[in-house]
């Protein structure tokens, strides 16, 4: 059985998770990984969720305003062992909710080329690569994708 539990940066679940996220992201990013690892500090995350199955944390994603009608959605992860089980799609369709509740009319996102699985179901779930936006303007490794929410 799972659970979501929404949060805030702060808890330690969340932050243990994070962890493991920022060392598969380093494998991934490879030479890369300070560049993006600057954005995605999470202190000071007021909309951060926690996916507990059977008590135990599997997955994490949170968001930030990026500005007063777009909600950036960030740290978006699922151990290895819990993937394919719909935990990412629970995740972010929570976010999403919670969003909408705060007035958020767009949720938007960055990844990597190297995230297949997570371009697929970013797609799948109704986001559209956009051109990049902010930091992440000229950086050919990114991928922004973005969605209306409202």
């Amino acid at each position: 059985m799972i659970s979501i539990v929404r949060t805030t940066s702060d808890n330690k679940d969340f932050g243990a998770l994070v962890l493991q996220l920022d060392a598969y992201l380093r494998i991934l990013d490879g030479d890369d990984h300070e560049f993006y690892a600057q954005f995605n500090k999470t202190n000071l995350l007021k909309n951060a969720l926690i996916c507990y199955e059977n008590e135990v944390a599997v997955g994490i994603g949170a968001y930030k305003e990026y500005d007063s009608e777009t909600a950036e959605i960030k740290r978006m992860y699922t151990l290895p062992e819990y993937r394919g089980k719909g935990i990412a799609k629970a995740i972010l369709t929570e976010l999403e909710l919670w969003a909408k509740e705060e007035g958020y009319k767009t949720a938007l996102l960055e990844t990597g080329y190297m995230q297949k699985d997570a371009i697929g179901l970013y797609q799948k779930l109704g986001y559209e690569i956009t051109e990049n936006f902010g930091q992440y303007i000229g950086v050919e490794n990114s991928v922004c994708m973005k969605k209306i929410i409202k």
